[in-house]
């Protein structure tokens, strides 16, 4: 994998900016495949940041309907906390 399928995007949510502001905490999309590690080396070689630590959670897809008896469902996906070091910023601007 490279470092473009590790990190897909950065999550700009309220609960985010909150958490980047206090924190230095970034929340990023992640292949699900991905270990800690390998999203660690891809966010340092992408923003050319250090990661003090990586956490992780896999979210279940939700179920969704839409005008149909028959329900679908979205994908499941990894969310990745990130930790930077006091000074570094991602720039999502």
């Amino acid at each position: 994998m490279t470092i473009y399928d590790v990190v897909k995007t950065v999550r700009l949510t309220e609960k985010g900016t909150i958490l980047s502001a206090k924190f230095n905490q970034y929340t990023l999309v992640a292949d699900r495949r991905a270990s800690k590690v390998q999203i660690r080396q891809a966010v340092e070689q992408l923003f050319n940041v250090s990661v003090l630590k990586v956490n992780t959670q896999s979210i279940r897809g939700k179920s969704r309907r839409q005008n149909t008896a028959a329900a679908g469902r979205d994908q499941n996906w990894k969310k990745a906390i990130v930790t930077l070091k006091d000074g570094d910023k991602i720039q999502l601007t």
